[in-house]
């Protein structure tokens, strides 16, 4: 087990983790393939294949390739850039590869490939670096396999051959108790701004910061070891979680970057609550969070508990909103279900009577325990399924991040470690089979109403793991494989393709 929390909840832009973070992710590192031979590059070739081809312009698949190879980070840049820059490579038809040479190149030549799918995985670009002489200066295949998660065709060569490639993540990978600007203050008392990073550069940066496989002390791939692990040293799932990360990390950094990643988490709501108007794109979606979140200041402004859903849909739409237009998000594990654990987790903090009693400190406690224990379900389904919509439907990121964030908010409830799994397992069984269908190849319709269903669905699934003692017929192993089990029989039509599903019987404009 060598994935980090920090690998599933990773600071990127809208709209997909899959289609815009991977790829840029993937064209910034063939950009740092090329390095000091970049004043050799006369030319490049660049295809894009299956549904990264195919819904790639909805996507923003072939601006993020631009914008990588131009040595953009995606946990680094901020929107004005992103428009300064895929403006001047418009005006001019050239980019600034690895930003030092000027080459003529832009999105028409990027070579279209939509039917071919490579065996490896459906979203795969391939890259070449050519001299003047068409000699190859550097050649690479990219595989974004959802969440941002990259992985290259000299990595599985590498593992392949018993190496030591890193697994998942080349890429460089009103008041406080009336509204969700209760979430702009940390949750320890101190700025957000003020949050220092975890690890080696910022927390939640897509950097790969776990241990080597064999480097944590409680490795784990399967639910049934997890909880063995869980019974054997009296631990909480959050706890091994944590003992996990502290083999790279020390405890401090670990709970400052996960603060950051909630912080981050939070500035996105806030920034999505200040919009209004139509989402970008052809399909003339408008934003309903702005005047929701004012709707709700008026009717609810002392936090009854019968408004709890309103306030929840309220901040899985405004995520994804923000999401859908190209923001800074969290991927959580995806950005297709970025709003669900932010929405979970604002139930957490505002409508479980411990954590709003307890101040500050338990606040910032109770993100700490919700995040961890997320990340521990995160990894099950990275290591056993799939986290890509392009490869096992909507499932592997709604369902996901369901599963992720109820056991996040069982653990907040108090449940035992058996009521944690079972909540988890309760919220995917009932996703499963989930297609990945958005219209126009745009992350907003069905995936931003999506997100807050599924948060609902997850606040009950832990609601019934809560009143019941542990005990089910279906354990969560099982429902990961079969999640995987009915992603291999799906078929392509419904894997984040736009070729099936309300993708075709919906008219556009």
């Amino acid at each position: 087990m060598t994935i980090s929390v920090f690998d599933l909840f990773t600071v990127g832009i809208g709209p997909s983790s899959s289609h815009t973070v991977g790829p840029m992710r993937a064209a910034a590192s063939f950009a740092e393939l090329i390095g000091e031979r970049v004043d050799e590059v006369a030319s490049l070739e660049v295809d894009v294949f299956g549904s990264l081809a195919a819904t790639g312009r909805g996507h923003g698949t072939f601006d993020a390739i631009l914008l990588g190879l131009e040595g953009v980070q995606s946990d680094l840049v901020e929107s004005d850039e992103i428009v300064e820059r895929t403006e001047r490579m418009r005006s001019t038809g050239c980019i600034r590869l690895a930003d030092a040479k000027e080459i003529a190149f832009g999105i028409d030549d990027l070579r279209q490939r939509p039917l071919t799918i490579l065996e490896r995985h459906p979203n795969a670009l391939e890259l070449r670096a050519l001299d003047a002489g068409g000699e190859e200066i550097a050649h690479e295949t990219y595989y974004s396999v959802g969440g941002g998660f990259v992985v290259s065709a000299t990595e599985d060569a590498a593992l392949a051959a018993g190496g030591e490639a890193g697994a998942g993540a080349d890429a460089r990978g009103g008041d406080s108790a009336s509204d969700p600007s209760a979430m702009a203050q940390s949750a320890d008392g101190t700025s957000p701004a003020g949050t220092s990073a975890a690890g080696s550069g910022e927390a939640g940066s897509g950097e790969a910061g776990s241990g080597e496989a064999g480097g944590v002390p409680f490795p784990f791939e399967t639910a049934a070891e997890l909880l063995e692990i869980c019974r054997r040293e009296d631990l909480r799932i959050w706890e091994v979680m944590l003992a996990n990360e502290k083999a790279s990390r020390d405890e401090d950094e670990i709970r400052r970057g996960l603060l950051h990643i909630y912080s981050v988490m939070d500035r996105c709501t806030m920034n999505s609550l200040d919009r209004s108007g139509y989402l970008p794109g052809g399909l003339k979606v408008r934003r309903r969070a702005h005047d929701w979140f004012l709707r709700l200041k008026a009717e609810d402004p002392g936090k009854n508990p019968k408004y709890y859903q309103e306030w929840v849909n309220l901040i899985a739409l405004a995520v994804n909103e923000e999401n859908a237009s190209g923001g800074r998000v969290v991927t959580a594990p995806t950005n297709g279900a970025a709003g669900i654990i932010p929405a979970v987790l604002y139930y957490a903090l505002n409508y479980v009577t411990e954590v709003v009693e307890g101040g500050q400190a338990a606040r910032a406690d109770a993100i700490v325990r919700f995040l961890l224990t997320a990340g521990a379900i995160g990894v099950l389904y990275k290591e056993r399924a799939s986290i890509s919509g392009a490869e096992v439907g909507c499932q592997g990121e709604v369902g996901s991040a369901s599963s992720m964030a109820a056991g996040g908010l069982a653990e907040v409830l108090g449940c035992s470690v058996q009521q944690v799994e079972n909540a988890a397992e309760i919220a995917m069984e009932h996703n499963l089979g989930l297609t990945c269908d958005p219209i126009a190849g745009l992350v907003q319709v069905p995936c931003i109403e999506r997100n807050a269903i599924a948060s609902g669905k997850a606040i009950n699934a832990a609601k019934m793991a809560l009143w019941g003692d542990g005990e089910h017929r279906v354990s969560l192993d099982e429902v990961i494989a079969t999640m995987r089990a009915t992603g291999a029989d799906m078929s392509d039509k419904y894997k984040e393709t736009a070729l099936g599903g309300l993708a075709v019987n919906v008219v556009e404009c």
